[in-house]
């Protein structure tokens, strides 16, 4: 056992499960996306794309370590340009079970997941140092509108299927 993973194993006795978040799950997830973020999140662009619209369900995931919700991933659906795609975000990870890999495995099942219902992108706002060894690859500058400032580092796509990112251009809405 490494000594990462003792806390985890310390505080909840198993491993977190993964499983599609359901609606009962709802009350839940804001909690913990509301630790982990706090109200600072509302100011942010990705949350225009949230406002008014509602996550897909059977592409978001949610983590559990016995009867808590330890980790949240959600995806919204979206058009990029006129194009269909989701966008992914927020997702959260309780302190102590951060830096177990968690918070990756629950973006891999969800991109996954999205890959399988047949979405073809996925777009984010985030870290590329965290985000691009999960496959993820920054839009270059000027090509997307999104609705707010964004810094353009920080916008991210990945392709679920070959070229699904190629010329992409316009503004990013809800739905």
């Amino acid at each position: 056992m490494t000594a990462s993973l003792a806390p985890a194993r310390a505080a909840s006795n198993t491993l977190p499960i993964l499983g599609p978040e359901r609606p009962e799950d709802g009350r839940l997830v804001a909690g913990l996306i509301e630790r982990a973020f706090g109200p600072g999140r509302y100011a942010k662009a990705a949350e225009r794309l949230r406002e008014r619209n509602a996550p897909l369900l059977d592409i978001s995931f949610v983590a559990w370590s016995g009867v808590r919700l330890v980790g949240c991933v959600r995806m919204w659906p979206i058009h990029v340009g006129g194009t269909p795609a989701v966008f992914l975000g927020p997702f959260a990870v309780e302190p102590e079970f951060r830096s177990l890999g968690l918070g990756a495995t629950l973006i891999r099942r969800a991109c996954a997941a999205a890959g399988e219902a047949g979405h073809r992108l996925v777009l984010l706002v985030g870290d590329g140092a965290y985000f691009e060894p999960l496959g993820f690859t920054r839009v270059p500058p000027g090509r997307l509108v999104l609705p707010g400032p964004v810094d353009p580092a920080r916008v991210l796509t990945l392709a679920l299927q070959p070229g699904a990112d190629r010329d992409l251009r316009g503004a990013v809405v809800a739905g």
